[in-house]
């Protein structure tokens, strides 16, 4: 997918930071995606304070804006927070055809086992209950009604972000600000993917001078699909890296955690049973239980 807010924010400020793709989020320092682990050892997990911690570290995107355009900043990134969001999230998340065709396979592909078998489901939810959350009390009982009713400020939302870019770079002017870093991280993700079920895809593709916004910051800042050089070439037969013997000792408790996993669901269920056998006594057998405790002894 697409690099997130906080990695476009920092590639725009020339940040100095290592990149490390993981698809599992356990492995994160902080068990969560994203996060960042500063010179002095702390790990930041909570998306907004990366930024923060971004911009006391002399890197800000938006030093040289007005105060204008500051309140524009902020401005419009609401306006995507309550009127785009929401449509993400049910085009990904929620729509059936994308969720099944897309979403769950991409992580069920990239996670590895077992956990690509319960953590979409669960992100599912999660988003269920925020797209909630965000629709608030005075969402249309009717679920149709509901779609359309978001689907339609979605594209209204769309329109007046291409009307307000117009022939420009970048929202103001020709440098990157922390709004370009917002913008992109939502529109890049509606354009990439391949959609089955693609209505607010075909609105965004219409609008082609935000198409050629992303393809720009795309080519500009991500030549190489967000890594910070060309993937090396692995030399055939080379030694083994550091980190494979910790690799093959996660692909052994992966396994071993879903063998487990397997095992608990088919005792709770009933599938299996086990039961315990009383073992008929042998002749002899009191006498070697007394010999061995008088050996004890």
């Amino acid at each position: 997918p697409p690099p997130h807010h906080q990695a476009t924010y920092a590639r725009f400020t020339g940040a100095p930071l290592k990149v490390h793709k993981i698809a599992n989020p356990w492995r994160s320092p902080s068990g969560t995606l994203p996060a960042l682990r500063t010179t002095h050892g702390e790990v930041i997990s909570v998306p907004h304070k990366i930024i923060t911690h971004l911009r006391k570290e002399k890197y800000n995107a938006d030093y040289d804006l007005s105060a204008r355009q500051g309140a524009d900043t902020l401005a419009f990134m609401s306006l995507l927070e309550e009127k785009l969001l929401p449509v993400l999230i049910h085009t990904f998340w929620i729509d059936t055809k994308n969720y099944v065709e897309v979403t769950r396979k991409w992580y069920a592909e990239a996670m590895p086992f077992p956990l690509n078998f319960f953590l979409p489901g669960r992100m599912q939810r999660q988003y269920m209950e925020r797209l909630q959350l965000l629709c608030g009390e005075h969402r249309p009982e009717n679920e149709e009604e509901l779609e359309k009713e978001l689907y339609q400020e979605a594209r209204e939302c769309l329109t007046l972000l291409s009307q307000r870019l117009g022939s420009q770079k970048f929202f103001f002017g020709d440098a990157p600000a922390s709004l370009d870093a917002f913008v992109f991280s939502h529109l890049a993700l509606l354009l990439q993917a391949k959609l089955p079920s693609g209505k607010l895809q075909a609105h965004l593709r219409g609008l082609h001078n935000l198409c050629a916004y992303c393809a720009h910051i795309l080519s500009l800042y991500f030549p190489w699909d967000g890594a910070e050089v060309p993937p090396p070439r692995q030399t055939p037969g080379g030694p083994e890296t550091e980190e494979e013997p910790y690799r093959r000792r996660n692909q052994i408790l992966s396994v071993l955690a879903g063998l487990a996993a397997m095992v608990g669901y088919a005792l709770l269920s009933g599938i299996v049973s086990i039961q315990r056998a009383t073992p008929a006594r042998t002749p002899g057998s009191g006498a070697l239980g007394m010999a061995e405790e008088d050996e004890e002894e």
